[in-house]
């Protein structure tokens, strides 16, 4: 094994381990001794965090949570030069959150972590997605209909990028892992269940 497969092989496992973190759930436990898996919705993203420790919890694991995408494209991605790095080390750090190592490989439903991830590797589309998400949100007050909105919004917007292809198809991919992680809510959606900020 040469050193830059060691290399391309540490920069997928940082990426993974830091979107691992369950930013939500230490923040509960560590400082209001609350399990967030037992309370809400029993999610451990950036939503129900502020949903059952308030908007300053929800506002930290919100950062945090699109930090840990970011920093694996622009930061872990910097250990080798290969080109497709950033792409697959984004990708690490999502299924890290989604499937997250510290809480027997359940997570969040990767919004926060996919947004830091493609800020980092589709600044534009990510942008205009993430206006979609507060519009949606602020009209509905529903965050999970703004995430679903926003996902597709980036899946569609980066073919109107010069970004690569594997950009563009990585998008597409994850936005299809949100819309699936929403399955749910979007059933509660159409039956006028969804809860509201």
């Amino acid at each position: 094994m040469n050193a830059t497969t060691i290399s391309i092989g540490t920069a997928l496992i940082f990426s993974y381990l830091i979107g691992s973190i369950p930013t939500g759930l230490w923040l509960g436990l560590r400082f209001r001794g609350v399990d967030i898996r037992k309370e809400g919705s029993g999610n451990i993203g950036a939503t129900n965090t502020l949903r059952v420790l308030g908007k300053a919890f929800g506002a930290v694991a919100l950062a945090v949570d699109v930090l840990k995408g970011w920093i694996a494209v622009v930061l872990f991605a910097k250990l080798n030069s290969w080109e497709f790095l950033p792409i697959l080390c984004g990708l690490a750090a999502i299924l890290g959150h989604t499937f997250s190592i510290f809480v027997r490989f359940k997570g969040g439903k990767g919004v926060a972590t996919s947004a830091g991830a493609f800020l980092g590797m589709a600044p534009s589309p990510m942008l205009i997605a993430a206006a979609v998400f507060c519009i949606v949100v602020g009209i509905t007050r529903m965050v999970s209909l703004g995430s679903i909105s926003a996902a597709i919004t980036a899946a569609v917007t980066v073919f109107f990028f010069p970004l690569s292809w594997p950009v563009r198809m990585v998008a597409v991919v994850v936005a299809a892992l949100i819309v699936i992680r929403h399955h749910t809510n979007i059933k509660r959606i159409l039956r006028k269940e969804e809860p509201r900020l």
